[in-house]
């Protein structure tokens, strides 16, 4: 496959071979080719040279559609139904069974069908309820029924897992191995790799559009893995200081009992110049509420929030932004990038919100400002001018990133930044975190992965159930982050 957009070779000459009974994974840095492969094998992109064979039959699908008539069904990362329609609908949407001369919907039929489809795959629901009754891990299943409805005989994954916990995420890999196990194709695109080397049967590399190499699991261990996705040997991660950070002074962020009903329950939380502080927690444990009401997103309705001694209150974001906080958000995709915008505007945006509309940020401004962060942050893109919807993940997150540096804030509150990007990105990201609070900024930092929170953490704050149940030194253990978890009490 050899795939060119504007001024970018985004495939070249690359080949991948996916069997009948196994589940492939395709590996990569954002930005390697890997969902631009997806994208032709789907029909999204015609290639400009190579070829898609589909059981040693040339095809050639013009649309997304004419490849799921073939057989090709794909799930992407964000589960794209329809929240409104019912689990039914949902599944045949577009192609509802039909009966009577009028050609009405034949209702019983689909919600049979439907419900034989989801116990194919172990899941019990009521099929007539809507869809967005259910939680992500069921959407992401009825994502799945719609694309086995057509028959598949390939079933394409494009970071399936992102939303879901551990259990989860078991109980999803247990229905995978039931469909390689019918004889099905399974193409998986992850991040994870631990997922990937607990689900995967053979691993195909990519590396700037380039084919690298296909491995059986077992002959790639994770080090050969990182070396060929990234080309070189990845140096050592850095880790917080072990200077002492000075916490005499007044906070630059004070909370106390601050919380909302239903939300979060009060808690007590600071943060001092040059300290990154961590949130660990499992999912829904109340990490993205603690920032959303942090940063003025929803509002508290108990305790009271101080910045550098002085009370404030955030009914709204931009007050929090002229108080200097800064929040890059949980869902980049969603809240995050203007995906319709350049990387000059999307940089630009908060610094525009602080000043004012009547503040016009000059467009040589933007510009100035734009290349020095995009050499600063190493974001790769072909110009400043470039729609920030054509950058990788990883990428994308350095824009907002440098959105707020633009700022020039105080506090950082980070939520999830390291999500969904490859193994690379994370590093430089977690990197410039560090040197960030090297200079004197205050970081609220909030993953999911526990490693991370660990290791770049001079005090972790442990949230469960919606509520702080402790706080740790930076240097605890994961096991000690969940020893307090699962026990509730230091």
């Amino acid at each position: 496959m050899t795939r060119r957009f504007t001024g970018v070779l985004a495939l070249s000459n690359v080949d991948f071979r996916l069997r009948p009974g196994e589940i492939h994974a395709l590996m990569g840095q954002n930005g390697a080719g890997k969902s631009t492969l997806i994208r032709v094998l789907t029909g999204v992109f015609p290639p400009d040279a190579g070829e898609v064979r589909l059981a040693g039959e040339l095809i050639r699908p013009a649309s997304p559609a004419a490849a799921q008539k073939l057989g090709i069904s794909t799930v992407y990362q964000e589960v794209n139904l329809c929240p409104n329609l019912s689990v039914a609908e949902n599944i045949f949407a577009g192609r509802y069974p039909r009966k009577g001369l009028l050609r009405r919907i034949d209702w019983s039929r689909m919600q049979r069908e439907a419900r034989e489809l989801l116990a194919r795959l172990n899941l019990d629901v009521d099929v007539t309820k809507l869809l967005s009754s259910y939680p992500v891990a069921v959407q992401q299943m009825v994502a799945i029924a719609r694309a086995l409805s057509v028959q598949a005989k390939v079933l394409i994954l494009d970071e399936p897992t992102s939303s879901l916990d551990e259990q989860e995420v078991e109980r999803f890999f247990a229905v995978l191995r039931r469909l390689r196990g019918e004889g099905m194709a399974i193409l998986f695109v992850t991040h994870f790799f631990e997922q990937m080397y607990a689900i995967s049967d053979r691993i195909t590399v990519l590396r700037n559009g380039e084919f690298v190499g296909e491995w059986l699991k077992d002959e790639l261990p994770p080090n050969a893995l990182i070396t060929a996705m990234v080309g070189r040997e990845l140096s050592a991660a850095a880790g917080r200081s072990e200077a002492p950070i000075d916490v005499s002074g007044v906070p630059q962020l004070a909370a106390q009992g601050f919380g909302r009903r239903g939300m979060l329950q009060p808690v007590d939380i600071a943060l001092h110049r040059g300290e990154v502080v961590g949130v660990g927690g499992l999912l829904g444990s109340g990490r993205t509420e603690l920032a959303r009401l942090l940063f003025g997103l929803d509002r508290c309705d108990s305790g009271e929030l101080q910045v550098d001694g002085q009370r404030v209150k955030f009914d709204k974001p931009a007050q929090a932004i002229r108080q200097g906080l800064a929040m890059c958000p949980e869902e980049r995709k969603h809240d995050g990038i203007v995906a319709e915008l350049s990387v000059r505007e999307n940089i630009a945006l908060a610094l525009q919100a602080r000043l004012g509309i009547w503040k016009y940020i000059p467009r040589s401004r933007q510009k100035e400002m734009a290349e020095r962060f995009v050499k600063s942050l190493g974001i790769k893109t072909a110009d400043i001018e470039t729609p920030i919807a054509l950058l990788s993940g990883g990428n994308q997150q350095k824009v907002v990133l440098a959105r707020w540096l633009a700022t020039e804030p105080k506090l950082l509150i980070l939520d999830e930044p390291t999500r969904g990007i490859d193994v690379a990105a994370k590093q430089e990201i977690m990197n410039e975190i560090l040197a960030l609070a090297r200079s004197g900024l205050a970081v609220l930092f909030i993953s999911s992965e526990m490693d991370e929170v660990v290791r770049v953490s001079d005090r972790i704050v442990v949230l469960r159930d919606r509520a702080k149940v402790g706080e740790l030194p930076g240097n605890s253990s994961e096991q000690a982050v969940y020893h307090l978890i699962a026990s509730g009490q230091n």
